[in-house]
Protein backbone atom coordinates (compact mmCIF):
# COMPACT_ATOMS: atom_id res chain seq x y z
CA UNK A 1 0.00 0.00 0.00
CA UNK A 2 1.74 3.50 -1.03
CA UNK A 3 2.48 6.21 1.36
CA UNK A 4 0.18 8.65 -0.73
CA UNK A 5 -2.79 6.44 0.03
CA UNK A 6 -2.28 6.24 3.33
CA UNK A 7 -1.67 9.50 3.47
CA UNK A 8 -5.01 10.19 1.14
CA UNK A 9 -7.61 7.96 3.82
CA UNK A 10 -5.95 9.98 6.95
CA UNK A 11 -6.89 12.92 5.22
CA UNK A 12 -10.43 11.51 4.31
CA UNK A 13 -10.87 10.20 7.55
CA UNK A 14 -9.41 13.72 9.18
CA UNK A 15 -11.90 15.30 7.18
CA UNK A 16 -15.20 13.29 8.27
CA UNK A 17 -14.49 13.31 11.87
CA UNK A 18 -13.90 17.52 11.71
CA UNK A 19 -17.82 17.41 9.63
CA UNK A 20 -19.24 15.17 12.44
CA UNK A 21 -18.01 17.39 14.85
CA UNK A 22 -18.69 20.28 13.28
CA UNK A 23 -22.25 18.40 12.97
CA UNK A 24 -22.44 17.58 16.67
CA UNK A 25 -21.60 21.48 17.13
CA UNK A 26 -24.68 22.68 15.99
CA UNK A 27 -26.83 20.25 17.52
CA UNK A 28 -27.10 21.74 20.64
CA UNK A 29 -29.51 21.22 24.20
CA UNK A 30 -30.13 24.74 26.05
CA UNK A 31 -31.75 23.74 29.66
CA UNK A 32 -33.33 26.70 31.15
CA UNK A 33 -33.39 26.95 35.09
CA UNK A 34 -36.78 28.78 36.47
CA UNK A 35 -38.96 29.19 39.24
CA UNK A 36 -41.91 29.16 37.70
CA UNK A 37 -42.94 25.66 37.58
CA UNK A 38 -46.69 26.40 36.30
CA UNK A 39 -45.62 27.46 33.41
CA UNK A 40 -43.94 24.01 32.58
CA UNK A 41 -46.56 23.11 30.20
CA UNK A 42 -46.71 26.70 28.28
CA UNK A 43 -42.88 26.69 27.19
CA UNK A 44 -43.03 22.67 26.19
CA UNK A 45 -46.42 23.35 23.85
CA UNK A 46 -45.93 26.52 22.81
CA UNK A 47 -43.10 28.82 23.43
CA UNK A 48 -39.98 26.70 22.81
CA UNK A 49 -41.57 24.89 19.69
CA UNK A 50 -41.73 28.55 18.11
CA UNK A 51 -38.34 28.98 18.56
CA UNK A 52 -37.09 25.64 17.87
CA UNK A 53 -38.97 26.00 14.39
CA UNK A 54 -37.20 29.03 13.32
CA UNK A 55 -33.40 27.88 14.91
CA UNK A 56 -33.06 24.43 13.55
CA UNK A 57 -30.20 22.41 15.45
CA UNK A 58 -30.93 23.65 19.03
CA UNK A 59 -33.03 22.15 21.07
CA UNK A 60 -34.68 23.75 24.21
CA UNK A 61 -35.64 22.26 27.46
CA UNK A 62 -37.85 24.21 30.45
CA UNK A 63 -36.44 22.65 33.91
CA UNK A 64 -38.32 24.21 36.68
CA UNK A 65 -37.89 24.04 40.28
CA UNK A 66 -40.76 25.11 43.00
CA UNK A 67 -40.73 28.85 43.45
CA UNK A 68 -39.72 28.40 47.51
CA UNK A 69 -36.80 26.41 46.60
CA UNK A 70 -35.62 28.06 43.30
CA UNK A 71 -32.86 30.46 44.88
CA UNK A 72 -31.02 27.79 46.86
CA UNK A 73 -31.24 25.11 44.67
CA UNK A 74 -29.75 27.40 41.77
CA UNK A 75 -26.97 28.50 43.66
CA UNK A 76 -26.42 25.12 44.69
CA UNK A 77 -25.94 23.70 41.49
CA UNK A 78 -24.01 27.32 39.90
CA UNK A 79 -21.37 26.20 42.55
CA UNK A 80 -20.97 22.38 41.70
CA UNK A 81 -21.16 23.73 37.95
CA UNK A 82 -24.47 21.58 37.23
CA UNK A 83 -27.00 25.14 36.35
CA UNK A 84 -28.25 25.04 33.18
CA UNK A 85 -27.41 27.34 29.98
CA UNK A 86 -30.21 29.98 30.98
CA UNK A 87 -30.97 31.20 34.56
CA UNK A 88 -34.56 32.61 35.13
CA UNK A 89 -33.39 35.71 36.78
CA UNK A 90 -35.29 37.52 39.52
CA UNK A 91 -35.61 41.01 39.64
CA UNK A 92 -32.37 43.31 41.18
CA UNK A 93 -30.72 42.12 44.51
CA UNK A 94 -30.44 38.46 44.12
CA UNK A 95 -29.89 38.63 40.71
CA UNK A 96 -26.88 40.88 40.72
CA UNK A 97 -25.33 38.55 43.50
CA UNK A 98 -25.01 36.10 40.93
CA UNK A 99 -23.69 38.14 38.60
CA UNK A 100 -20.96 39.47 40.97
CA UNK A 101 -20.17 36.25 42.09
CA UNK A 102 -19.11 35.55 38.49
CA UNK A 103 -22.01 33.10 37.25
CA UNK A 104 -23.92 35.23 35.05
CA UNK A 105 -22.26 36.95 31.76
CA UNK A 106 -22.79 40.45 30.57
CA UNK A 107 -25.74 40.72 28.14
CA UNK A 108 -25.69 44.34 27.26
CA UNK A 109 -24.42 44.26 24.06
CA UNK A 110 -26.61 41.78 23.32
CA UNK A 111 -28.89 42.00 19.61
CA UNK A 112 -32.62 43.64 20.59
CA UNK A 113 -31.58 45.10 23.66
CA UNK A 114 -32.01 48.64 22.78
CA UNK A 115 -35.43 47.61 22.43
CA UNK A 116 -35.76 47.60 26.25
CA UNK A 117 -36.78 50.67 28.24
CA UNK A 118 -34.45 52.02 31.18
CA UNK A 119 -37.33 51.26 33.47
CA UNK A 120 -37.27 47.52 32.30
CA UNK A 121 -33.95 47.46 32.58
CA UNK A 122 -34.18 48.94 35.80
CA UNK A 123 -33.82 45.57 37.80
CA UNK A 124 -31.37 43.59 36.16
CA UNK A 125 -28.36 46.10 35.49
CA UNK A 126 -25.31 47.00 37.86
CA UNK A 127 -25.74 50.09 40.54
CA UNK A 128 -24.10 52.18 37.54
CA UNK A 129 -25.94 51.73 35.11
CA UNK A 130 -23.19 50.41 32.86
CA UNK A 131 -23.99 46.20 32.77
CA UNK A 132 -26.78 44.50 31.80
CA UNK A 133 -27.30 41.05 33.11
CA UNK A 134 -30.26 39.06 31.91
CA UNK A 135 -32.56 39.77 29.10
CA UNK A 136 -35.80 41.40 30.19
CA UNK A 137 -38.99 39.27 29.70
CA UNK A 138 -41.93 40.08 31.59
CA UNK A 139 -43.47 42.60 34.34
CA UNK A 140 -46.68 42.85 36.05
CA UNK A 141 -49.16 46.02 36.26
CA UNK A 142 -50.99 46.64 39.36
CA UNK A 143 -54.56 48.70 39.13
CA UNK A 144 -58.19 47.55 40.62
CA UNK A 145 -59.94 44.33 38.83
CA UNK A 146 -64.31 45.29 39.40
CA UNK A 147 -67.50 42.85 39.07
CA UNK A 148 -68.91 44.05 36.09
CA UNK A 149 -72.23 42.42 36.91
CA UNK A 150 -72.45 44.56 40.08
CA UNK A 151 -71.28 47.95 37.95
CA UNK A 152 -74.02 46.66 35.73
CA UNK A 153 -76.77 46.02 37.48
CA UNK A 154 -76.15 49.23 39.79
CA UNK A 155 -75.23 51.77 36.52
CA UNK A 156 -71.92 51.78 37.82
CA UNK A 157 -68.54 53.54 36.31
CA UNK A 158 -64.93 52.70 36.63
CA UNK A 159 -63.74 56.22 38.83
CA UNK A 160 -61.16 58.41 37.25
CA UNK A 161 -60.12 60.35 40.62
CA UNK A 162 -59.21 59.71 44.11
CA UNK A 163 -62.86 61.32 44.95
CA UNK A 164 -65.02 59.43 42.15
CA UNK A 165 -63.41 56.07 43.60
CA UNK A 166 -64.59 56.86 47.49
CA UNK A 167 -67.98 58.25 46.04
CA UNK A 168 -68.06 55.18 44.24
CA UNK A 169 -67.12 53.00 47.10
CA UNK A 170 -69.68 54.59 49.07
CA UNK A 171 -72.62 53.97 46.40
CA UNK A 172 -71.48 49.81 46.84
CA UNK A 173 -71.69 49.56 50.80
CA UNK A 174 -75.63 51.48 50.71
CA UNK A 175 -76.71 49.23 48.37
CA UNK A 176 -74.81 46.62 50.98
CA UNK A 177 -74.98 43.34 48.54
CA UNK A 178 -71.20 42.98 48.33
CA UNK A 179 -67.79 44.07 50.26
CA UNK A 180 -67.51 47.44 48.36
CA UNK A 181 -63.27 46.54 48.24
CA UNK A 182 -62.05 43.20 49.08
CA UNK A 183 -57.98 42.65 50.13
CA UNK A 184 -57.00 41.24 53.54
CA UNK A 185 -54.29 41.92 56.19
CA UNK A 186 -53.46 38.40 57.50
CA UNK A 187 -50.51 38.19 54.94
CA UNK A 188 -49.61 41.88 54.96
CA UNK A 189 -48.11 41.67 51.40
CA UNK A 190 -51.02 42.58 49.83
CA UNK A 191 -51.70 45.61 51.97
CA UNK A 192 -48.44 46.83 50.68
CA UNK A 193 -48.35 45.34 46.94
CA UNK A 194 -51.95 45.89 46.11
CA UNK A 195 -52.82 48.77 48.31
CA UNK A 196 -49.52 51.18 49.17
CA UNK A 197 -47.72 50.63 45.83
CA UNK A 198 -50.54 50.74 43.56
CA UNK A 199 -52.24 54.02 44.16
CA UNK A 200 -48.74 55.29 45.70
CA UNK A 201 -46.97 56.36 42.15
CA UNK A 202 -49.64 58.93 41.43
CA UNK A 203 -48.68 60.43 44.18
CA UNK A 204 -44.88 60.31 44.25
CA UNK A 205 -44.69 60.87 40.28
CA UNK A 206 -43.64 57.35 39.66
CA UNK A 207 -40.04 57.09 38.49
CA UNK A 208 -39.47 60.69 39.62
CA UNK A 209 -40.45 59.82 43.88
CA UNK A 210 -38.21 56.11 43.59
CA UNK A 211 -35.18 57.60 42.07
CA UNK A 212 -35.71 60.66 44.12
CA UNK A 213 -35.71 58.38 46.94
CA UNK A 214 -32.65 56.35 46.52
CA UNK A 215 -30.87 59.81 45.69
CA UNK A 216 -31.72 60.54 49.41
CA UNK A 217 -33.63 64.01 47.79
CA UNK A 218 -36.60 63.00 49.31
CA UNK A 219 -37.91 60.44 52.79
CA UNK A 220 -40.73 57.94 53.16
CA UNK A 221 -42.44 61.03 55.92
CA UNK A 222 -42.17 63.84 52.54
CA UNK A 223 -45.98 64.66 51.80
CA UNK A 224 -46.46 62.02 48.94
CA UNK A 225 -45.52 59.36 50.95
CA UNK A 226 -47.72 60.38 54.03
CA UNK A 227 -50.31 60.91 51.86
CA UNK A 228 -50.53 57.25 50.23
CA UNK A 229 -50.58 56.07 53.67
CA UNK A 230 -53.26 58.23 54.42
CA UNK A 231 -55.44 57.20 51.37
CA UNK A 232 -54.47 53.65 52.15
CA UNK A 233 -56.81 54.24 55.55
CA UNK A 234 -59.42 55.52 53.69
CA UNK A 235 -59.97 51.89 52.76
CA UNK A 236 -61.15 50.57 56.34
CA UNK A 237 -64.32 51.15 56.26
CA UNK A 238 -65.05 49.43 52.65
CA UNK A 239 -63.47 46.29 53.47
CA UNK A 240 -64.93 42.67 54.00
CA UNK A 241 -66.24 42.13 57.87
CA UNK A 242 -63.38 40.22 59.33
CA UNK A 243 -60.61 41.28 56.60
CA UNK A 244 -57.76 41.22 59.24
CA UNK A 245 -57.92 37.89 59.37
CA UNK A 246 -58.02 37.21 55.58
CA UNK A 247 -55.57 35.86 53.65
CA UNK A 248 -54.62 36.21 49.89
CA UNK A 249 -56.41 33.03 49.05
CA UNK A 250 -59.22 34.09 51.20
CA UNK A 251 -59.87 37.64 49.08
CA UNK A 252 -59.51 35.35 45.57
CA UNK A 253 -62.13 33.23 46.90
CA UNK A 254 -63.95 36.09 47.92
CA UNK A 255 -63.64 38.16 44.67
CA UNK A 256 -64.51 35.55 42.44
CA UNK A 257 -67.79 34.07 44.53
CA UNK A 258 -68.99 37.37 43.40
CA UNK A 259 -69.33 38.86 46.35
CA UNK A 260 -67.14 41.76 46.19
CA UNK A 261 -66.99 44.61 43.53
CA UNK A 262 -63.78 45.58 43.69
CA UNK A 263 -60.60 43.85 43.90
CA UNK A 264 -57.29 46.00 44.20
CA UNK A 265 -55.17 43.26 41.49
CA UNK A 266 -51.78 42.50 40.31
CA UNK A 267 -52.41 41.43 36.59
CA UNK A 268 -51.42 37.73 37.44
CA UNK A 269 -54.05 37.20 39.13
CA UNK A 270 -56.26 37.67 35.95
CA UNK A 271 -55.60 33.87 34.35
CA UNK A 272 -56.61 32.29 37.47
CA UNK A 273 -59.91 34.77 37.72
CA UNK A 274 -60.81 33.78 34.01
CA UNK A 275 -60.73 30.16 35.13
CA UNK A 276 -62.95 30.32 38.36
CA UNK A 277 -65.34 33.61 38.08
CA UNK A 278 -68.53 33.15 36.13
CA UNK A 279 -69.04 36.62 35.62
CA UNK A 280 -67.52 39.66 33.63
CA UNK A 281 -64.64 41.38 34.94
CA UNK A 282 -63.66 44.86 34.11
CA UNK A 283 -60.22 46.66 34.96
CA UNK A 284 -59.37 50.23 35.92
CA UNK A 285 -56.18 52.02 36.60
CA UNK A 286 -55.43 53.62 39.89
CA UNK A 287 -57.43 56.78 40.31
CA UNK A 288 -55.20 60.22 40.08
CA UNK A 289 -55.79 62.48 42.78
CA UNK A 290 -57.64 65.13 40.55
CA UNK A 291 -59.03 65.49 36.86
CA UNK A 292 -56.05 66.25 34.75
CA UNK A 293 -53.07 65.27 36.59
CA UNK A 294 -50.77 62.58 34.42
CA UNK A 295 -51.34 59.19 35.84
CA UNK A 296 -48.48 56.69 37.21
CA UNK A 297 -48.57 52.23 36.88
CA UNK A 298 -46.76 50.19 38.72
CA UNK A 299 -45.60 48.30 35.93
CA UNK A 300 -43.32 45.96 37.93
CA UNK A 301 -39.97 44.11 36.47
CA UNK A 302 -40.99 40.60 37.40
CA UNK A 303 -38.31 37.83 35.58
CA UNK A 304 -35.42 37.81 32.81
CA UNK A 305 -33.27 35.06 31.75
CA UNK A 306 -29.66 35.23 31.93
CA UNK A 307 -26.65 33.14 30.28
CA UNK A 308 -24.78 31.31 32.61
CA UNK A 309 -20.91 31.86 32.08
CA UNK A 310 -19.96 28.01 32.19
CA UNK A 311 -22.53 27.09 29.17
CA UNK A 312 -21.29 24.75 27.09
CA UNK A 313 -23.46 26.13 24.71
CA UNK A 314 -22.94 30.07 24.70
CA UNK A 315 -23.82 30.26 21.16
CA UNK A 316 -26.81 28.76 21.19
CA UNK A 317 -27.84 30.20 24.07
CA UNK A 318 -27.08 33.92 23.15
CA UNK A 319 -29.65 32.45 19.94
CA UNK A 320 -32.13 32.00 22.20
CA UNK A 321 -31.74 35.20 24.55
CA UNK A 322 -31.87 36.98 21.40
CA UNK A 323 -35.33 35.74 20.23
CA UNK A 324 -36.34 36.47 23.93
CA UNK A 325 -35.56 39.85 22.60
CA UNK A 326 -37.75 39.90 19.98
CA UNK A 327 -41.09 40.78 18.48
CA UNK A 328 -42.04 36.87 18.05
CA UNK A 329 -41.42 35.97 21.26
CA UNK A 330 -43.23 39.41 22.95
CA UNK A 331 -46.61 38.44 21.31
CA UNK A 332 -46.76 34.88 22.13
CA UNK A 333 -45.52 34.74 26.10
CA UNK A 334 -47.55 38.09 26.42
CA UNK A 335 -50.72 35.76 25.48
CA UNK A 336 -49.65 32.39 26.60
CA UNK A 337 -49.66 34.01 30.11
CA UNK A 338 -52.61 36.69 30.60
CA UNK A 339 -51.28 39.27 32.88
CA UNK A 340 -47.55 38.84 32.46
CA UNK A 341 -46.27 41.65 30.02
CA UNK A 342 -43.38 41.50 27.35
CA UNK A 343 -41.34 44.60 28.44
CA UNK A 344 -39.62 44.77 25.27
CA UNK A 345 -41.21 48.11 23.69
CA UNK A 346 -42.63 45.80 20.54
CA UNK A 347 -46.18 46.05 20.00
CA UNK A 348 -48.45 43.75 20.60
CA UNK A 349 -51.70 42.54 20.44
CA UNK A 350 -52.90 40.76 23.55
CA UNK A 351 -55.99 38.92 22.97
CA UNK A 352 -57.52 38.62 26.64
CA UNK A 353 -59.50 41.68 26.76
CA UNK A 354 -58.95 42.25 30.73
CA UNK A 355 -54.79 41.59 30.64
CA UNK A 356 -55.42 44.00 27.00
CA UNK A 357 -56.78 46.52 29.11
CA UNK A 358 -53.70 46.39 32.27
CA UNK A 359 -51.56 46.95 29.12
CA UNK A 360 -53.12 49.66 27.21
CA UNK A 361 -52.72 51.93 30.49
CA UNK A 362 -48.88 51.91 29.68
CA UNK A 363 -50.15 54.17 26.51
CA UNK A 364 -51.61 56.92 29.08
CA UNK A 365 -49.34 56.48 31.95
CA UNK A 366 -45.95 56.64 32.93
CA UNK A 367 -44.67 53.02 33.62
CA UNK A 368 -42.64 52.41 37.55
CA UNK A 369 -41.48 50.17 39.77
CA UNK A 370 -42.48 49.23 43.25
CA UNK A 371 -40.03 51.50 45.30
CA UNK A 372 -38.39 49.36 47.76
CA UNK A 373 -36.99 46.83 45.41
CA UNK A 374 -33.53 48.53 43.95
CA UNK A 375 -31.53 49.57 46.15
CA UNK A 376 -33.67 50.26 49.61
CA UNK A 377 -33.92 46.90 50.50
CA UNK A 378 -30.14 45.60 51.32
CA UNK A 379 -30.61 46.46 54.81
CA UNK A 380 -31.47 45.75 58.07
CA UNK A 381 -34.42 45.88 59.09
CA UNK A 382 -35.37 44.94 54.93
CA UNK A 383 -37.78 48.01 53.40
CA UNK A 384 -39.95 45.48 51.68
CA UNK A 385 -40.87 43.89 54.69
CA UNK A 386 -41.12 46.58 56.93
CA UNK A 387 -44.14 48.03 54.62
CA UNK A 388 -45.83 44.89 54.41
CA UNK A 389 -45.97 45.26 58.00
CA UNK A 390 -47.09 49.27 58.28
CA UNK A 391 -49.45 48.81 55.98
CA UNK A 392 -51.40 46.16 56.93
CA UNK A 393 -51.31 48.08 60.67
CA UNK A 394 -52.56 51.15 58.71
CA UNK A 395 -55.14 49.18 56.39
CA UNK A 396 -56.16 47.73 60.46
CA UNK A 397 -56.51 50.95 62.11
CA UNK A 398 -53.54 50.71 64.73
CA UNK A 399 -51.33 52.84 63.00
CA UNK A 400 -52.05 56.05 61.44
CA UNK A 401 -50.79 57.25 58.47
CA UNK A 402 -47.78 59.48 59.98
CA UNK A 403 -46.81 56.86 62.27
CA UNK A 404 -46.15 54.38 59.15
CA UNK A 405 -44.02 57.26 57.25
CA UNK A 406 -42.17 57.86 60.47
CA UNK A 407 -41.57 54.08 61.25
CA UNK A 408 -40.04 53.36 57.77
CA UNK A 409 -38.12 56.21 57.43
CA UNK A 410 -36.62 55.75 60.74
CA UNK A 411 -35.90 51.89 59.62
CA UNK A 412 -34.19 53.22 56.83
CA UNK A 413 -32.16 56.18 58.24
CA UNK A 414 -30.82 53.59 60.44
CA UNK A 415 -28.46 51.79 57.65
CA UNK A 416 -28.97 53.51 54.35
CA UNK A 417 -26.76 56.45 53.56
CA UNK A 418 -27.33 57.62 50.03
CA UNK A 419 -24.36 57.86 47.50
CA UNK A 420 -22.67 61.47 47.60
CA UNK A 421 -23.36 63.03 44.19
Amino acid sequence: MSHSFLRGAFLAGAALVALSTSAMAADATLTIESWRNDDLKIWQDTIIPAFEKSHPGIKVVFSPSTPTEYNAALNAKLEGGTAGDLISCRPFDASLALFQKGYLAPVTDLKGMDTFSDVAKSAWITDDGKTLFCVPMASVIHGFLYNKDVFDAEGLTPPKTEAEFFALLDKIKAKGEVAPLDIGTKDQWEAATMGFQNIGPNLWKGEEGRKALIAGKEKFTDKPYVQAFEELAKWKPYLPDGYEAQAYPDSQNLFTLGRAAIYPAGSWDIAAFNAQADFKMGAFPPPVEKAGDKCYISDHTDIALGLNTKSKNPEAAKAFLEWVASPEFADIYSNALPGFYSLSNHPVTVKDPVAAEFLSWRKSCESSIRNSYQILSRGTPNLENELWNVSAQVLNGTMTAQQAADSIQKGLDSWYKPAAK
